[in-house]
């Protein structure tokens, strides 16, 4: 989340904005892991979130969540 010249924040306004049309899942992921953060993020837009230090093992699950739920949503098109 936190990033130089525009922060995560901005950048997922930014990527909703430039692919309305698309269904692009954004993750965050932030050393930033108090209570309300989660709830934050996923209110702004992104999709998830994952707390630094980053588990592999969680990382992969998200990954194999959301390619699953993108390609159900999607294999008809």
């Amino acid at each position: 989340v936190q990033m130089p010249e525009m922060d995560g924040i901005q950048a997922t306004h930014k990527i909703r904005e430039l692919y309305k049309l698309l269904d692009i899942v954004i993750i965050a992921m932030t050393a930033n892991a108090m209570r309300g953060d989660r709830e934050k993020y996923l209110e702004i837009g992104m999709d998830d979130y994952i707390a630094k230090p980053v588990s592999v093992k969680l990382l992969q699950e998200k990954i194999i969540y959301w390619g699953q739920k993108y390609y159900s949503q999607n294999k008809d098109g």
